[in-house]
C-alpha cells in the first residue's frame, strides 16, 4: 500500500480504534482516503470528479476479462475501492467482499458508498459484503469456485504473515473454479527494486504460473502478482477502456 496523503488541506471525517484497526478517514479537495494504521498508507480512496486511482485498484479492475464467468471475491473490501471500479466496469458482476473488520465496513458504508453497491444493479451485478476471517476453513468459499480472487490483506504496512506460507495459497487456489486466477497486491518490495517475499512463496505454490510486475513510483511502488497460465496479453487489453489498456503491460 502507499502513502498518498499530499500536503493538501484535509479534514477527518471520523477517527475510530478497533481490535483491527485505527480506522481515519480523511477528506482534501481531491479525494476522500481510508487510512488503517500508523503508516499512514491509504488503504481506500474515492476520486472527486473522476474514476481512476493511478494505483493497484486499477489492475484489480482489469481481472474480469481473463477468468471465467462466476462471482469474484475480494479479501480486504477496505473502503471498497476495487468493488467500485469493477461493478462500473462489468456491471453484471457478482462480488464477494469479504473484511475481518465489521466497524470499518460500518464506516465504508456511510463514507465510501459501499450500500450503493450492494444493491443489485439493472445488469444484475452486486457486492454481497461478509464479515469473518478468510482463512477460516468455513468461511470464504463458494459452490463451485470463485471464478477469481483479489487479495488486499495487510496489517501495519505489510502482507499478512500467512501470505508467506505456501499452503495459504495452496489453500486460495483450492477456492478456485477451474481456469480461475488470483491476483495480489503483494506491497512493495526491498532495496534495489527486490520482489516482496510472497512474489517468491507464490512461485513455489504455482511453478511457472505466476506472474508479477512493479507500479511506478506514482502508482505507488508496489507490486501486484497473477496466478494462472499466461493470458492472451493482447486480447486482455483489447477488452479494457483505453484508460486501463497499458496494465496487461509489463508482467513479467
Amino acid at each position: 500500500k502507499r502513502n498518498d496523503v499530499e500536503e493538501d488541506e484535509f479534514r477527518v471525517l471520523t477517527a475510530v480504534k478497533t481490535i483491527y484497526n485505527d480506522i481515519v478517514i480523511i477528506d482534501t479537495s481531491k479525494e476522500r482516503l481510508l487510512l488503517l494504521d500508523s503508516t499512514h498508507n491509504v488503504h481506500s480512496k474515492v476520486i472527486k470528479g473522476g474514476k481512476w486511482t493511478g494505483s493497484y485498484w486499477d489492475e484489480f479492475a482489469t481481472l474480469p476479462p481473463v477468468v471465467p464467468e462466476g462471482p469474484i471475491a475480494i479479501f480486504g473490501l477496505g473502503g471498497g475501492t476495487a468493488a467500485h471500479l469493477m461493478l462500473d466496469l462489468w456491471p453484471s458482476l457478482q462480488l464477494e467482499g469479504w473484511e475481518i473488520d465489521e466497524i470499518l465496513i460500518d464506516k465504508s458504508r456511510e463514507y465510501f458508498g459501499l450500500s450503493s453497491l450492494e444493491q443489485p444493479s439493472s445488469s444484475g451485478g452486486v457486492l454481497n459484503i461478509h464479515i469473518g476471517d478468510v482463512f477460516s476453513p468455513e468461511h470464504s468459499a463458494v459452490s463451485g469456485g470463485y471464478a477469481g480472487i483479489i487479495v488486499d490483506l495487510f496489517v501495519e504496512g505489510r502482507v499478512l504473515p500467512q501470505l508467506e506460507q505456501a499452503a495459504t495459497w495452496m489453500e486460495l487456489q483450492s477456492k478456485l473454479m477451474p481456469n480461475g486466477r488470483v491476483m495480489v497486491n503483494c506491497g512493495g518490495g526491498g532495496e534495489g527494486g527486490v520482489p516482496p517475499p510472497v512474489i517468491g512463496t507464490m512461485c513455489d505454490a504455482f511453478p511457472g504460473q505466476v506472474f508479477w510486475k512493479q507500479l511506478g513510483i506514482e502508482s505507488g511502488d508496489n507490486y501486484v502478482a497473477l496466478t494462472g497460465r499466461e493470458p492472451d496479453w493482447k486480447a486482455w487489453a483489447d477488452s479494457l477502456p483505453h484508460q486501463l489498456k497499458s496494465c496487461p503491460g509489463q508482467w513479467k
